[in-house]
């Protein structure tokens, strides 16, 4: 009797064992699971914080949108075809007032959505054909293309003949306006303009190296890199770009902005990423110089800031002394020489000779400070040290 029981007990005990390991494992995998999920949501949050400052202001236009009817996803991807009545409203039916900036493209108006949303509406100018190709270009290439330093698409709208587009909007205008504005440049330090022009390499090495096909923004200049609240710059304005490899030789229209077209492209038609470099070059040698990239002489005749200037560069006795009188000696002159060293194989004459973007970003990354996106350590007791209101 004594021997059937402690049988009956040992038999027991087994199967408390084998339940509490089960619970036990049971016990693990519900914490190892949860740790997944906790590890999973860590990420997601980590890679929306990550995310460009395009979501923002999407996510920012989503409750608008949602109290619209008429709002309605595009074929195009995730571009909002919005209401010509809703742009009326948020621009004061297009008062002059609102009026951002305008060119042979059209103008730009700042509007004002419900919702607290502030934008940017392009209205395209009456030019036919051409204007709705380039309408169409800026859509279908900015609806796929997402980027910290390219100018963030929220919406667009058809209305009878006019065409619209809504970006977010950059507070600080475009680089041309700070530098040949009335400020003349004033609220751009030395270490600001670096930034801006790795910003700008940034963007631009998204368009060659990342997007496939690759895209050549064929129009890059001071004017289409607009600057928000605290002097991030973006590329914008998109009409004129073409995918690499979708055209030929002669196939395209000349098109671009004097100062900044490449020689070979205008000379012979031949359109590569390196007629973009020709054009960063010379946006670089306008954020060292202050010039623009054409001016009159005394004899009335034009000359390109790449002729005044190539004699000059290559001098470093002369190059401090044509350096933009609002940054003067308030840089080191051996980061002064790189950033020239720089413009000057951009600017080459010859295409082979210029240096991919990529090369060229990562001879920026070090001049900019830690906190402006570079790499650049500055101490405290520097004079050039970066602070809002520094002269450098």
């Amino acid at each position: 009797m004594e021997q059937r029981q402690h049988h009956h007990f040992h038999k027991e005990l087994i199967i408390a064992i084998g339940l509490a390991s089960v619970a036990g494992m049971t016990i693990v995998a519900t914490v190892l699971y949860a740790c997944i999920l906790c590890r999973h949501s860590r990420r997601a949050h980590d890679s929306k914080n990550i995310r460009s400052s395009s979501d923002t202001a999407r996510v920012a236009l989503v409750p608008m949108l949602n109290k619209f009817n008429s709002m309605k996803t595009n074929k195009k991807g995730l571009v909002a075809m919005m209401e010509y009545n809703t742009l009326e409203t948020a621009t004061g039916k297009f008062n002059e007032s609102n009026l951002l900036g305008a060119g042979g493209f059209g103008c730009v108006y700042k509007a004002s959505f419900e919702g607290g949303l502030v934008a940017a509406i392009k209205r395209f100018g009456h030019r036919g054909q051409e204007c709705e190709k380039e309408f169409e270009n800026e859509l279908d290439l900015l609806g796929s293309i997402r980027h910290l330093n390219i100018v963030s698409l929220l919406g667009f709208c058809i209305h009878e003949e006019n065409r619209f587009i809504v970006y977010e909007l950059m507070e600080n205008g475009s680089l041309e306006a700070q530098l040949h504005g009335p400020s003349h440049g004033s609220a751009l330090s030395w270490h600001i303009r670096m930034k801006i022009a790795l910003d700008t390499a940034r963007g631009l090495e998204y368009l060659h190296e990342h997007c496939n096909p690759p895209v050549i923004h064929r129009d890059l200049k001071s004017s289409n890199i607009l600057l928000d609240s605290d002097f991030n710059a973006k590329i914008s304005d998109f009409g004129l770009a073409v995918t690499s490899g979708n055209h030929s030789k002669g196939s395209l229209k000349l098109s671009g902005t004097l100062g900044y077209v490449a020689p070979e492209y205008l000379l012979d038609g031949k359109l590569t990423e390196k007629s973009d470099v020709y054009a960063f070059g010379v946006v670089l040698l306008e954020l060292l110089l202050g010039r623009r990239p054409v001016e009159k002489t005394a004899q009335s005749q034009c000359q390109s800031i790449v002729t005044w200037a190539m004699p000059q560069l290559t001098d470093r006795s002369k190059l401090p002394n044509i350096i933009d009188p609002m940054i003067k000696n308030t840089m080191d002159l051996k980061h002064l020489y790189q950033v020239a060293a720089v413009a000057v194989l951009c600017v080459q004459p010859e295409p082979s000779y210029r240096p991919l973007i990529t090369d060229v970003l990562h001879s920026l990354i070090p001049l900019v400070p830690m906190e402006l996106g570079g790499t650049l350590r500055i101490s405290p007791e520097s004079p050039c040290a970066t602070r809002k209101q520094s002269p450098c």
